[in-house]
């Protein structure tokens, strides 16, 4: 019996040119792996209910509360918006928060199918683990920028929409936007209110102590305290004229118009537009580290501790305590170079002031700009490297 093995028919150029290439090797992440990445992350309900309550549900119950208490007794309670309230929980919560929140879903994203044996799945499908890697870039970016945004969104709207008629400036309703001299003819029309409330310094001022006591003639009647005393002695002396209160409140309203140019009544345009992207490069470089570090080390929960520690802890000694030998490194805490690119007239965060930006370490925008843009790179070229030599 004679068998016959039928060979197949050689491709012909035609049909080679009708089949589809194989880009399955490629490092280029496709459109259906990036879809299935952010699926596969948008079905975590947990950590999208926590994204979402951290980053749209603290600002919004917040200024829910207080826009209740304006409603019910606006005497007591203030404007629920204003410049004040924006600068607070923008930079109070949404920058501490947002870092928080956006590491942690970096690190969910870097480790969950490690953890939950799905890496050789992904793997056996012929994939390049390079592909795989980058398409958890755009899937996880796609989620957590829009939550922060919505977040920061509610934020300006009632800072904006209920923000207070009047400034209250150090304990006095001033009015806004005036220029130097025109602050000093209104605190020469308002010298009692402007001497008991505005900060005066006499420690580089000509005739300190007379002025001293000139001040201490005025009956403040600020509670307790009674009269506002200045220098040693705690003696009240005879009223003084009401040219020489004014002259003296002339003196202190140019001693305090640097910082009143920094108050406003509601944050402008400009300013919102550059705090809102400001957040948003913060979440991204948080984002992107996080899913750096946890696809090196395989491991969620430690990588989100680290990362709480380095935004809670090392940025802000890093970014207070000038060590001399320790300065270079100290500038390159990537904390410290967000930091140095916050929009103007915003305070330090970690509870600092205006004041204490001056204090900061000092670097360069340029250096700034270098130490992020280098984070980037290196955590995410690691996170790559470790996730295409793992073994499956």
């Amino acid at each position: 019996m004679t068998t016959t093995t039928e060979t197949p028919a050689p491709i012909g150029p035609a049909e080679r040119a009708a089949t589809p290439p194989d880009h399955r090797g490629s490092w280029v992440p496709a459109r259906a792996m990036i879809a299935a990445r952010f699926k596969d992350l948008r079905k975590r309900r947990g950590l999208m209910i926590a994204l979402t309550v951290v980053t749209v549900g603290l600002p919004t119950v917040y200024f829910a509360i207080r826009l209740i208490q304006h409603a019910v007794d606006p005497h007591t309670y203030g404007p629920a918006g204003g410049y004040s309230q924006y600068v607070g929980v923008v930079v109070g919560v949404l920058y501490v928060f947002g870092f928080i929140v956006a590491a942690t879903l970096g690190a969910t994203a870097g480790s969950a199918d490690l953890t939950e044996g799905m890496f050789r799945h992904h793997v056996i499908t012929g994939r390049s683990r390079i592909a795989l890697y980058m398409a958890r870039i755009p899937a996880g970016l796609a989620i957590i920028l829009p939550l922060v945004a919505v977040g920061f969104t509610v934020v300006c709207a009632v800072c904006v929409f209920a923000a207070p008629t009047t400034l209250s400036y150090q304990g006095a309703n001033v009015p806004v936007g005036l220029s130097s001299t025109g602050l000093q003819d209104w605190a020469a029309e308002h010298a009692n209110e402007v001497i008991c409330n505005f900060n005066l310094e006499l420690q580089n001022t000509p005739d300190g102590q007379a002025i001293a006591a000139v001040v201490n003639s005025v009956p403040c009647g600020n509670g307790p305290g009674g009269p506002k005393f200045v220098g040693p002695g705690g003696i009240v002396p005879p009223q003084a004229s009401p040219a020489r209160l004014s002259d003296i409140a002339r003196l202190v309203a140019r001693q305090n118009y640097a910082d009143y140019t920094r108050q406003f009544l509601y944050p402008s345009t400009s300013l919102m537009i550059k705090t809102g992207l400001w957040i948003e490069l913060e979440a991204t470089v948080a984002f992107l580290v996080g899913l750096g570090l946890a696809s090196l080390l395989g491991q969620r929960t430690i990588t989100v501790v680290m990362l709480i520690v380095l935004e809670l802890i090392i940025t802000p000694i890093a970014s207070r305590a000038h060590l001399p030998h320790l300065i270079n490194l100290q500038r390159g805490v990537v904390g410290l170079a967000t930091t140095h690119l916050e929009p103007g007239f915003l305070p330090a965060p970690f509870g600092g002031g205006p004041v204490d930006r001056a204090q900061l370490v000092h670097e360069s925008t340029t250096v700034a700009v270098c130490v992020i843009v280098g984070w980037v790179l290196v955590w995410t070229v690691l996170g790559a490297w470790r996730m295409a030599t793992r073994d499956a």
